[in-house]
């Protein structure tokens, strides 16, 4: 029997399901007309009525940016090949010059936008770009745009600056962000209110990681979900090798220190890259992309249930999962709607496309 748990949010669906369109337009009525000082474009979330939420590790700020898309785009599935040489020449340079951070699919238009670095390492330039499914490219403007920012207090300094935001989404009327600071109990997690206020100092986020066998503090979330569980808000989140955590958002207070549940170990040698939830046959499942163990398609049947983990595994355990075969390569991945993922894929290092592809 199903436990009594609920999709909250899932990528596209998410402005929809979880803001009223007046509630909407109060909330794009609170951006002022400038220009953002973005330093770096990094993780990618929308909120409600076209509004992006860009992450600058850089900067340790988060911007929300207006982007004006609201008009739903044609129906049909994305194919298109070459992505990155595209958007390269776009921004009239070569495809070894970008590198392609982040993806996410704007709820309002179905259309997809990438974070891009414009040269190599920390000092590229950020660029945003926006997709069709017709294969339209074009670059979304960054200067006289409405926008407004939230700067991240104690990010880490050198190295660790590019942990500083791992991920970010937006839930009802938060955005969350999962990411480093510079404090003893590194790993943070923050509930930043919008319209944005000052952003906390967030909460320390402590689990138990099988697969190293010890309590970690340190190790950043790298993607999470929200995903409600007998009426409680959680966050489902994601680390390094591949520990799956869940955290309760009430939890989630300035300045407390939160001890996660841990409900899988998925496998080691292996960093999470972006997840979804989704529906199908009446259950809910997570769809994981991940850097060498393909993608997974995990169930959340009995979550509410299951054991904790909290001795040292040698294998998998807890949720069960299976890893989806025909999909290789994939980089990031957003909801697309209800039946269908957007995929951007990398095919034996050779060059990207971004496509849609039926929910397994």
């Amino acid at each position: 029997m199903l436990p009594q748990t609920r999709m909250v949010m899932a990528g596209l669906l998410t402005a929809a399901l979880l803001v009223g369109s007046s509630r909407a337009a109060d909330l794009t009525e609170s951006l002022k007309m400038g220009t953002p000082d973005i330093k770096s474009a990094g993780p990618l979330a929308f909120g409600p009525d076209g509004v992006l939420f860009v992450g600058d590790r850089q900067a340790a700020a988060i911007f929300a940016i207006d982007t004006g898309d609201r008009t739903p785009s044609a129906a049909g599935p994305f194919k298109v090949q070459g992505i990155d040489d595209k958007i390269a020449a776009t921004l009239g340079t070569e495809a070894k010059q970008i590198t392609l951070n982040s993806l996410a699919v704007n709820p309002t238009s179905g259309r997809a936008y990438l974070s891009v670095s414009r040269g190599r390492g920390p000092d590229g330039d950020p660029v945003l770009v926006r997709v069709d499914r017709e294969g339209k490219i074009e670059e979304v403007p960054l200067k006289d745009v409405k926008f407004s920012k939230a700067a991240l207090p104690n990010p880490p300094q050198g190295k660790g600056r590019q942990d500083a935001i791992t991920h970010i989404a937006f839930v009802k009327d938060r955005v969350y962000v999962a990411g480093l600071s510079n404090e003893e109990f590194a790993s943070k997690l923050r509930a930043i209110p919008f319209p944005f206020t000052d952003a906390d100092k967030g909460a320390s986020v402590e689990i138990y990681h099988g697969s190293h066998g010890r309590f970690e503090t340190n190790s950043p979330v790298r993607t999470f979900v929200a995903y409600e569980i007998n009426g409680e808000d959680n966050l489902l989140a994601a680390y390094t090798c591949t520990p799956l955590v869940k955290i309760p958002v009430t939890q989630l207070k300035a300045g407390e220190r939160v001890k996660g549940t841990t409900v899988a170990e998925l496998g080691n040698r292996n960093s999470p890259l972006d997840m979804i939830v989704y529906q199908k046959d009446g259950k809910d499942f997570i769809l994981m992309a991940n850097t060498s163990r393909g993608v997974m398609k995990i169930t959340t049947e009995n979550i509410d249930k299951i054991e904790p983990i909290t001795k040292p595994q040698r294998s998998t355990a807890g949720l069960i999962y299976e890893t989806i075969a025909g999909l290789k390569g994939v980089k990031h991945l957003d909801r697309l709607n209800k039946d269908n993922a957007l995929v951007l894929v990398q095919a034996d290092g050779g060059s990207m496309s971004l496509e849609s592809i039926a929910l397994p």
